[in-house]
């Protein structure tokens, strides 16, 4: 698979087809709607951009108990998304639970599940800030470590990490966990609010299954060839 994701980090559905009309001859597109699109639009926007044939990546980052987690997923696992999230830390039970729901709600729509993926620890967080705000006394890539294999062992398809972490989760996991990288930047733009960035090509390098990439491509002077240089980097690494 090793989609491009392109994070629609827009307001509303205005923003959002007047980027995409951008892209009107791009196959096989994929993006991912997050968490500000979601709440303000609801689910309509995911059946319009099925209607348009792009994929969705629906990044809502659950966590709280197991069961509002099964019961939410139940709801997601009905909108024909290709993947969902969940945070690692909420535990074996809520993972567990969160593909279950999933699970069920596919099957009642008579849609392919999602791949259900737990984040681990977010691209902006610093190993400085965990210690001192989350009071997590392990190094950052044995936090990562551990919640992969917590993730793996409950269910999960894969996790969202750093690509700096990829070779050591799929060290430590099966070859198809999956590992999809938030964190991407071209070599010329700014890291912004993100702390572990790579670029495309490094990605692809460290084992990568797939980048989301947001505002190198949103927010470029031209979204299309910014796409396209993405996509060069990723795809002459991967061949």
């Amino acid at each position: 698979m090793r989609p491009i994701i392109i994070a629609l980090d827009f307001r509303d559905r205005q923003q959002v087809f007047t980027f995409l009309d951008q892209f009107e001859h791009q196959e096989r597109l994929f993006v991912k709607v997050g968490m500000e699109l979601f709440y303000f639009e609801g689910p309509k926007i995911l059946s319009e951009l099925r209607k348009r044939g792009i994929q969705i990546f629906l990044d809502l980052k659950l966590y709280d108990i197991p069961n509002t987690v099964e019961q939410a997923m139940y709801q997601l696992g009905q909108q024909e998304v290709s993947m969902v999230t969940v945070h690692a830390a909420g535990g074996a039970e809520m993972i567990r639970r969160a593909k279950k729901g999933l699970l069920r709600g596919s099957e009642k729509a008579g849609v392919q599940p999602a791949k259900l993926l737990a984040i681990t620890q977010l691209t902006s967080t610093s190993e400085e800030q965990m210690r001192s705000e989350q009071l997590v006394n392990a190094s950052l890539t044995e936090s990562v470590m551990h919640y992969a294999q917590l993730a793996q062992s409950n269910g999960a398809d894969g996790v969202i990490a750093s690509a700096l972490e990829d070779p050591m989760i799929h060290r430590t996991t099966s070859n198809d966990f999956l590992c999809i990288n938030p964190g991407i930047r071209l070599a010329s733009d700014s890291a912004d609010d993100q702390k572990r960035v790579v670029t495309p090509a490094q990605a692809a390098r460290l084992g990568s299954d797939g980048l989301v990439v947001g505002r190198s491509i949103t927010q470029a002077e031209d979204p299309i060839a910014a796409y396209k240089t993405v996509a060069k980097e990723w795809r002459t690494e991967n061949d």
